[in-house]
């Protein structure tokens, strides 16, 4: 799951626990001690939720259908296909998101974590939460990714297999998805907490 789905995961919980939930991946180590208490919980949360995903057996056959040059970077091109799927269930393509208002807020108002400084401006600026409902522009978002890392862009070798696939992953989205809501879903969108 990327930065979309574990903010609809978190929008029950506070600014501070959602914005932990944003900026997670950014936090390094176990130790989260110099972090408020609801940020560190969310960055917990945020944790917990890739835990459950990385797990879970649909990412196995997932992973198991990937190409094999390829399949060590697969999970990582997942995390932002299951965000196109969710930004599609919530039709953000077509209509305005208070939740992607309020992450966007959230992000402008205070500083990333170093390893995101330079992304989470970007992220904001060009709108992706919005815009992963486009699934190309999800596979441009994945090669990019890929230039980041070193060596070989295997994610960008990925996308042909992630277009040939679209259909199958949108199955397996629609039976992981519900599955971790029902898990590791803050809220009820009715104002109701679900304590992780």
């Amino acid at each position: 799951m990327n930065f979309l789905a574990h903010a609809w995961l978190a929008r029950g919980g506070s600014d501070d626990f959602l914005w932990g939930n944003l900026i997670a991946d950014g936090v390094k180590g176990s130790d989260l001690s110099d972090w408020p208490a609801e940020v560190a919980r969310g960055i917990r949360h945020h944790r917990r939720v890739d835990a459950f995903v990385d797990a879970h057996p649909v990412i196995a056959e997932v992973r198991g259908r990937a190409p094999e040059r390829q399949r060590r970077y697969a999970g990582i091109a997942l995390d932002l296909v299951w965000d196109h799927f969710v930004a599609r269930e919530l039709r953000l393509a077509t209509r305005d998101s208070p939740l992607v208002t309020r992450s966007y807020r959230l992000l402008r108002s205070r500083p990333a974590p170093a390893r995101l400084a330079t992304l989470v401006p970007v992220l904001v600026e060009q709108d992706w939460l919005c815009r992963y409902a486009d699934f190309a522009f999800t596979c441009r978002a994945i090669a990019g990714v890929g230039r980041r890392l070193s060596g070989p862009n295997r994610l960008a070798e990925l996308v042909p297999w992630l277009e040939e696939e679209h259909a199958r992953l949108a199955a397996d989205f629609q039976r992981l998805w519900p599955e971790v809501r029902r898990a590791l879903e803050v809220g009820d969108g009715q104002g109701g907490l679900r304590r992780p």
